[in-house]
């Protein structure tokens, strides 16, 4: 059940107690008693809404920033993983492989702010080698979901 619980509501992080039973076949109660064992455990971390912000009039930059950096002796990437997603711009941060070491990604008012943000804060700190920025000019999946409108072809078939 636990697996079928995590899968419906990676999608649906709002469906009811009540459907989300129905759906798996179990008591409402039990479907409760394994999110909230799963919610203490750490599985689920947070719940969160999709918003597609291209949609509202905020100016809004996203940027993802890959970070090579000297990893730390007895500490790995961890130490400095950690002092990065302290910064509340940081929305998230990750361990990669290839030619950088940290993936960041970061939102901001504008290009400006985003960019002294990684000149002023994020490529002073100690141990951080080298920054290399790429803007978000337009999201098209996000987490799973599409966004914006979908084109379709309107043209009509003409059958011989």
């Amino acid at each position: 059940m636990r697996e079928q619980i995590l899968r419906i509501i990676e999608k649906n992080s709002k469906i009811g107690i009540d459907e989300l039973a129905v759906r798996l076949g179990a008591s409402e109660i039990d479907v409760a008693n394994e999110l909230k064992a799963l919610e203490e455990e750490g599985i689920i971390c947070g719940y969160h809404t999709m918003i597609d912000w291209e949609k509202t009039s905020l100016e809004k930059v996203s940027a993802l920033i890959e970070v090579k950096v000297t990893p730390q002796r007895g500490q790995g990437f961890d130490h400095m993983a950690e002092r990065i997603y302290q910064y509340p711009e940081v929305n998230a941060v990750y361990l990669i492989s290839g030619g950088y070491d940290l993936l960041v990604n970061l939102e901001g008012k504008s290009i400006k702010e985003v960019a002294s943000f990684v000149s002023d804060k994020l490529s002073t700190l100690d141990n951080v080698l080298s920054t290399s920025t790429h803007f978000i000019l337009k999201k098209y999946k996000d987490h799973g979901t599409i966004l914006g409108a979908r084109h379709t072809d309107e043209r009509e078939m003409i059958m011989p």
